[in-house]
């Protein structure tokens, strides 16, 4: 990527040029830019004085690929012995996506589903009467993939599908692939008796049909995974995936290792709390290259544990509504960015209007709400053209047992949101890097809603600045862990393939592979062990390279991907009731795009790598990095950890350093006696 031609930066300090001979790998240092003014921000605050180092190595030694040392050679290497029952199934499926895939025309694939037995079973032989003949084709393929995913069980009996009569609909569920228990075989005979529907009355009803429109509502489900995830086959790929992560869970035991040696690392980075002088020269590169930037938020989470409700009609509300000191969490994101262009404005008296995209679910009607908030306020008065929403698919949630999809009743799949890793594909997919381009935008800072305290002190002004100037193409925002936090962690890694190269380069572990990469927990303050710092998703991203990881045409455009089963799955049945299941859904993970950004060299590095690197870090306090409202505050609650209440605090708390450096005496906050008095339907309204 050509950059721009621009004088050189200020000579870099000697304790942060690379040392790529010393044995260890980090020392605290900035990352190595490719041009840059020298002109210092000298009006903006100076950070406080900084924590020890987090510059130090650690290994682990993980049970599976980026296991430390030597690998097994495969043919030595056990081999995980896995569920009969899912292996027979994955390779069903994998043996049917690989005919579709084969398939040149929409008729081929047709009837590639036809000849399967599962959907012949199902649908029978004359499959162009019943409610099949009143679909479009690709709505019946759409059916028939479903079906030969395994997931019959979602169409249930409502409609009649194969065009028969009572006897084949007997005879189907008797002896189909659906099976069942005795009451079902005895409900499916009298619903053959009754004959409740007639092919020519499903024809002659489908506009009128309460459960052709129910229908309708499923086929844009599995229209939206079909489409979404046709870079690993659809709703069957969708589905193989689901269940080698199930199986992978299952039998917890792992693949043979593609490479000699993985290791993990602290990855070293700018500290703003200590290099106080790059720290301040990096957000003015921040503030200038605002013109070049954009922001991306992902808000289509369904906040859950935040129990929001409208007071009125009593339905639940998306996370982004949260009212927060008098606005809501989705209005507190643009005053934060507002007042990074007022300050653009001031230091270098140009005017710009950052361009925002947005990637909203339909969960608690999070989409429609987005917009009825954006026309409520005009748009923030910076023109709806200033604004892409983009809507992320929700995904089918599968059994922890069998991988069967849940379903709340008949033509109703329990459907979650596939995590914030879809930005990237979709965003591609939707047109929002084009978009961000032709607006002259080269790079984006990232963010979530719920982190109220992300845009505090220099944090994302240096990270874009450093970004921008550098031309890197990831850049993570992080700090200090807390213990019992349910964050993620940013790493150094080190590999060194069967070929004998070596690759470097800053990623993320989720929470949930913990266990699975060996991960410790961080200890308490003042110990001696080292803790890798906390993933914070606030992100600088290159458009160009996270444009062409999300156009790819294979699974790596879906980073992070994850069958998270440690929580269990509620969800509303048919009668109304409120139920919870052991399940997950796939997920990919936003920040785990980094993992097609790592650097390849034919030698062993050293000590100084993270400069040379793509991807980055900066460090700063947690209180001015990280602090969410995700979770309402309970009575036995003895955290305030993740509330609204908590996130608070901390605002108050970066306000008291404020203040006390400008000389104005304010009294620190006693946590304890917050925790003891805290009203939030009085704090959260003022």
């Amino acid at each position: 990527m050509a950059s721009r031609a621009q004088p050189p930066p200020p000579p870099t300090p000697a304790h942060l040029r690379p040392r790529l001979h010393a044995a260890q790998l980090f020392s605290p240092r900035a990352p190595r830019c490719r041009g840059g003014r020298s002109r210092l921000l000298s009006a903006l605050p100076s950070p406080s004085p900084s924590p020890p180092s987090r510059s130090q190595r650690v290994s682990t030694v993980p049970p599976l690929e980026r296991e430390p040392g030597p690998a097994h050679s495969p043919e030595h290497q056990p081999q995980p012995r896995g569920d009969p029952a899912l292996a027979a199934e994955i390779a069903r499926l994998s043996a049917a996506r690989a005919r579709l895939r084969a398939a040149r025309t929409f008729g081929d694939k047709l009837r590639a589903l036809d000849a399967d037995p599962r959907v012949a079973a199902f649908f029978g032989e004359e499959s162009s009467r019943g409610v099949l003949g009143a679909l479009e084709p690709r709505e019946a393929l759409l059916l028939k993939c479903l079906v030969a995913a395994g997931q019959e069980h979602v169409l249930g009996d409502e409609l009649e599908w194969y065009g028969g009569g009572g006897g084949h609909h007997e005879h189907h569920h008797r002896n189909g692939a659906s099976g069942g228990s005795a009451l079902r075989e005895a409900l499916y005979s009298l619903a053959g008796l009754v004959g409740k529907w007639s092919s020519e009355g499903v024809a002659g009803t489908e506009k009128g049909s309460g459960e052709m429109e129910v229908l309708r509502r499923l086929l844009k489900f599995l229209g939206d995974i079909e489409e979404f995830y046709d870079c690993i086959g659809g709703i069957i790929g969708y589905q193989i995936m689901a269940l080698e992560l199930l199986s992978a869970s299952k039998d917890r035991k792992h693949r043979p290792s593609k490479h000699k040696f993985v290791d993990f690392h602290v990855p070293s980075g700018l500290n703003l709390l200590e290099d106080t002088e790059y720290a301040s020269q990096a957000a003015l590169w921040g503030i200038e290259g605002l013109p070049e930037l954009g922001e991306i938020y992902p808000i289509g989470g369904a906040g859950d544990r935040l129990g929001l409700v409208d007071s009125d009609t009593g339905e639940s509300l998306p996370a982004a509504l949260l009212p927060y000191c008098g606005r809501s969490l989705l209005e507190g994101l643009i005053r934060d960015l507002q007042a990074r262009e007022f300050l653009h404005f001031k230091i270098f008296g140009g005017q710009c209007i950052t361009p925002i995209a947005i990637m909203t679910s339909s969960v608690k009607n999070n989409h429609e709400h987005m917009i009825a908030i954006f026309d409520k306020l005009d748009w923030f008065g910076r023109g709806r053209d200033n604004f892409r929403l983009f809507e992320q698919p929700l995904v089918p949630v599968v059994s922890a047992e069998d991988g069967k999809w849940l379903i709340s009743k008949s033509l109703f799949p329990v459907g979650k949101p596939g995590g914030h890793g879809a930005i990237w594909k979709l965003a591609y997919d939707r047109g929002i890097f084009q978009w961000l381009q032709r607006r002259g935008r080269k790079g984006a800072t990232v963010r979530q809603v719920s982190n109220v305290v992300a845009a505090t002190d220099l944090t994302m002004m240096a990270l874009a600045g450093i970004g921008l100037r550098c031309n890197k193409k990831l850049g993570f925002a992080s700090c200090e862990r807390r213990p019992g936090a349910t964050e993620g962690v940013n790493v150094l890694i080190e590999k060194q393939n069967l070929e004998g190269l070596w690759s470097y380069g800053i990623t993320c572990i989720e929470y949930t592979e913990f266990e699975k990469y060996g991960i410790p927990e961080p200890t308490v303050t003042g110990s001696s062990q080292v803790s890798y710092p906390a993933n914070t998703n606030i992100l600088y991203v290159d458009l160009q390279a996270v444009e062409e990881v999300g156009s790819r045409k294979n699974a790596s455009c879906l980073p992070g991907m994850v069958l998270n089963l440690k929580k269990a799955v509620s969800y509303v049945d048919h009668l109304g009731f409120e139920c919870s299941a052991a399940g997950g859904r796939l997920e990919c993970t936003m920040q785990n795009i980094a993992d097609n950004f790592v650097n390849m060299y034919n030698y062993r590095c050293g000590k100084g790598i993270e400069s040379e690197l793509d991807t980055f870090i900066v460090y700063n306090e947690r209180k001015r990095v990280t602090s969410s409202a995700k979770r309402k505050l309970k009575s036995e609650d003895r955290s305030l950890h993740q509330t609204p209440e908590g996130s608070l605090l901390d605002i108050m708390r970066n306000a008291h350093d404020l203040l006390s450096r400008c000389s104005i005496d304010v009294p620190m906050v006693n946590v304890l006696l917050c925790l003891a008095h805290l009203v939030s339907t009085t704090l959260f309204h003022i």
